[in-house]
């Protein structure tokens, strides 16, 4: 018999903005919760994109997820 591989991709996109108190946000709008906050842009994000890596490696490790290929895109600051 014959199986192919199925091969999932998921990409994640990590989005971020400045709050009023200077603080600026960043998340992974592909899973819920996944956000953090940092002095500036990009320890906001280089945090969101830890938390999201630990949600993912959680949940295959409890087998709520199967493995898939990992692509996760940051915004390049002009």
């Amino acid at each position: 018999m014959d199986m192919k591989t199925l091969e999932c991709k998921m990409n994640f996109t990590i989005e971020q903005e400045q709050e009023s108190d200077g603080r600026w946000l960043a998340e992974v709008p592909e899973l819920p919760g996944v956000l953090a906050y940092g002095a500036t842009s990009l320890e906001a994000m280089s945090r969101a994109e830890v938390l999201a890596l630990r949600v993912i490696a959680e949940r295959l490790e409890h087998n709520e997820s199967r493995p898939f290929a990992i692509n996760i895109s940051i915004p390049v600051m002009a």
